[in-house]
């Protein structure tokens, strides 16, 4: 996409950042989560140095991504997972491709080895979206979790990097 640029994602993308992903929430097939959190609860959650914002030229949030660590246990060090967000009528244009990659150049010059993520199997465009960044699917994760009163499947992916050994 012309005229988008990968900045850091900060406080001054709260707002936007957060309506962002209420979107992805509403529409019913992003996320377990049923409402945004607070950006305080959001900052503290995500990692500093693995989060992006996807900006316009006249510097309007097209979307994010944000890296969490997946466990405190030194031995998983290297393993983060990870969500991505793009406006809705930013789809389609990159955005989201853009997005990944910045998040896997910083993690594996961080010495990150796996970013996982779980995706909803409807979600699709997610799927393919992943799978064209290099990310695997390791299997699905069958009636993991209740949402809107229904069991929903979650589809387990990773991308390992083939720079850290």
């Amino acid at each position: 996409m012309t005229g988008m640029r990968i900045t850091a994602l900060l406080a001054e993308h709260a707002d936007a950042a957060l309506a962002i992903y209420q979107a992805g929430i509403d529409e019913g097939n992003a996320t377990f989560e049923t409402t945004a959190p607070t950006w305080a609860a959001f900052d503290a959650a995500k990692l500093p140095d693995h989060r992006f914002a996807a900006v316009d030229e006249d510097g309007k949030l097209l979307g994010w991504v944000a890296a969490t660590a997946v466990s405190d246990r030194c031995a998983y060090a290297g393993v983060v997972e990870h969500s991505v967000y793009v406006a809705p009528a930013a789809r389609g244009r990159g955005v989201a491709r853009a997005l990944l990659d910045a998040l896997i150049a910083s993690t594996e010059a961080a010495g990150i080895w796996t970013i996982q993520s779980g995706i909803f199997p409807e979600n699709t465009a997610s799927l393919v979206l992943h799978e064209r960044a290099g990310f695997r699917i390791i299997g699905t994760r069958e009636r993991i979790g209740r949402h809107h009163g229904a069991w929903r499947d979650v589809v387990l992916l990773e991308r390992r990097s083939p720079r850290i050994s």
